[in-house]
């Protein structure tokens, strides 16, 4: 009975979700492109149109407050990992065009909305002087589960030569069960304080959406254009691009709780000064750069910086009123994927024209975000949200 009392703790909950969460996208999202290609003769013009799908209930994430009227946050969380197990569950029986579509959007739903409450439950029930750190062990937590899904579809696929429908239904199944039995296992923990079920976009909060905002512009280079940029510029084959995407796990495995840990230590202002100047000088590198070796560096650097963004995370914990967490949560991650509706097609007709252009823009976002987040205070708190005042004294 001391065991169980132990360990049915909010942080254990919120570590198997974290857990289980990357162990059934991951498959999805790396099994995607060959199956689309393989199985229902998807173009350019297909996939592009189930990207976008995918990125729209990110945008809406903001709707998920209203589902707060009904169901409790803790509940609704372990809701949408199971709609995401049962999204890719789904994946495999449905190879066509419009069949995928829909598996996608029911997938994408619950993905968001788990990762906008699961933000939501981790700033409300973690201290404030843990959470960095908390935060950091959560990556290594995804990256690991990550890495397992990763060998686990080589094993099955190239070893005993599962199909996509099998592999889809097995992961999905898997996570299924895990979140049936997180549901049983677990109490539940109640709200530390009781949160808006509306919308909450306060003019104090300004700081937090901007930096949200080009954290997310940020990303969408990373995501569409680095990767793309191995594969054009320098030929990267499939077998190369997985093993990056495998270094990058395992760097996030090793040190994502120490990132963590050392937010907390310097605080949220000289973290993300150290993120951005970083990123200055790896998007102008991306620019210039001719070596293969060079880029592949560039590239692994680049995602171990992203464990750093955490800060924004706990910037907004430091100055939120406790009430305004959740409604928070899902506005900064629809501001967040704003960027993730625009940035792309408007920089893909710029690549055409100049690759390098698209990651000097990226230097430039970086830029924009340094200087937002030299406007941080060292001790930031409600009220305290903007360091004005210390910086008309340095002046």
């Amino acid at each position: 009975m001391t065991f169980l009392k132990k360990y049915n703790q909010p942080e254990h909950l919120l570590l198997a979700m974290a857990f289980t969460m990357p162990l059934v996208f991951s498959v999805w999202m790396v099994l995607l492109n060959n199956f689309v290609i393989e199985k229902a003769n998807f173009t350019g013009v297909e996939i592009g149109i189930l990207q976008s799908l995918r990125e729209i209930p990110g945008f809406l994430a903001f709707t998920a407050i209203y589902l707060l009227l009904f169901i409790k946050e803790q509940r609704l969380a372990l809701m949408s990992l199971a709609i995401t197990s049962i999204g890719v569950l789904l994946s495999g029986y449905f190879p066509s065009v419009l069949g995928l579509y829909l598996t996608t959007v029911l997938m994408s739903i619950g993905f968001h909305y788990f990762e906008t409450v699961s933000q939501s439950l981790t700033l409300q029930w973690i201290d404030k002087d843990n959470s960095a750190h908390f935060m950091g062990r959560m990556l290594s937590v995804k990256a690991a589960a990550s890495l397992l899904a990763f060998s686990s579809i080589w094993l099955v696929m190239e070893v005993y030569s599962w199909s996509y429908k099998q592999t889809y239904f097995m992961f999905g199944a898997l996570a299924l069960l895990i979140t049936i039995l997180l549901a049983i296992a677990f109490k539940h923990f109640p709200e530390r304080a009781a949160q808006h079920k509306k919308i909450v976009l306060k003019k104090r909060y300004w700081l937090f959406y901007a930096l949200t905002f080009f954290s997310g512009a940020r990303r969408q280079i990373f995501v569409v254009f680095a990767g793309f940029l191995m594969v054009e510029k320098f030929h990267y084959s499939v077998a190369e691009v997985s093993s990056l995407f495998l270094i990058n796990y395992v760097f996030n495995w090793l040190f994502a709780a120490k990132i963590g840990k050392l937010i907390g230590r310097i605080g949220e202002r000289a973290a993300l000064r150290i993120e951005y100047i970083g990123l200055c000088v790896i998007f102008i590198s991306y620019g210039f750069v001719e070596n293969s070796n060079i880029a592949a560096a560039l590239y692994v650097i680049d995602h171990l910086f992203f464990a750093l963004a955490i800060a924004i995370k706990t910037y907004f914990q430091k100055i939120a009123s406790p009430e305004d967490i959740a409604a928070t949560a899902g506005v900064s991650f629809s501001i967040n994927h704003i960027a993730a509706v625009f940035i792309p097609a408007l920089l893909g007709m710029l690549w055409i024209v100049q690759p390098s252009w698209v990651f000097f823009i990226g230097a430039g976002f970086a830029f924009c975000s340094l200087i937002l987040a030299l406007l941080i205070p060292k001790k930031p708190l409600p009220g305290v949200e903007v360091r004005y005042k210390e910086i008309a004294n340095e002046l």
